[in-house]
């Protein structure tokens, strides 16, 4: 029980780490929930200070997740603290666990008051461990859809319902075969109803046709 604790801990402040925030006080010193739309994420960034910053985000904030799930999950040594009902063995349930804390970490911060980023790049370092074919087919679509829309927070949302759909069509269509189906299907589902509960107000904003789109250039405010 003591290490399964200090898994979901570590994961919980790996996710926690404020890139936004830092990247942006150390570029220009500035805090980046005072600017743009106020949220501690790559696109909010992208907007204030620059895409290749915005971009750096992003990786850290994946790279965020792939150290929850593929590093700290090491520490994990024999049998989980619980009865393992699922069909995963317990080491892939430990790792969807501690994914699933990293995501948590990100969206709500210890670091910045309970307020931080949006889940995206987080989630998406997780599922390219775990889900590697389903995420590659989102990534495709998120840059099909904010290249003709420009709306990033629209390629996100679609993404997120893209994931768990592309693992039901390689299943039920193509016939894939994909070991452990019946579980992995409500992990996906689960994390991208937390991902599209985030971007709820970008929603609203889409739909009333007041969300700003984004720009490759760096800001001029």
């Amino acid at each position: 029980m003591f290490l399964f604790g200090i898994i979901i801990l570590l994961s919980y402040l790996v996710g926690s780490i404020p890139t936004a925030l830092l990247v942006s006080r150390a570029v220009k010193g500035i805090d980046i929930r005072e600017h743009g739309s106020g949220n501690m994420g790559g696109t909010n960034v992208m907007r204030v200070i620059g895409w290749k910053y915005g971009l750096l985000v992003v990786l850290i904030d994946a790279l965020k997740g792939v150290v929850a799930v593929v590093l700290i999950t090491r520490l994990h040594h024999g049998n989980i603290p619980f009865n393992n009902i699922t069909p995963f063995d317990d080491f892939t349930l430990i790792q969807i666990i501690a994914g699933i804390t990293a995501v948590i970490g990100h969206i709500w911060t210890i670091f910045a008051g309970f307020k931080g980023g949006k889940g995206i790049a987080t989630a998406l370092g997780i599922l390219l461990i775990i889900s590697t074919v389903d995420i590659l087919i989102a990534v495709g679509i998120f840059v099909i859809v904010v290249t003709f829309s420009k709306y990033i927070s629209l390629g996100s949302v679609l993404a997120a319902v893209a994931v768990p759909l592309a693992l039901v069509v390689r299943e039920n269509v193509f016939d894939a075969q994909i070991s452990n189906y019946y579980t992995l299907l409500p992990f996906l589902i689960l994390l991208s109803l937390l991902v599209i509960f985030t971007h709820r107000k970008n929603i609203q904003r889409i739909l009333s046709g007041e969300e700003k789109k984004i720009s490759f250039s760096k800001s001029k405010t």
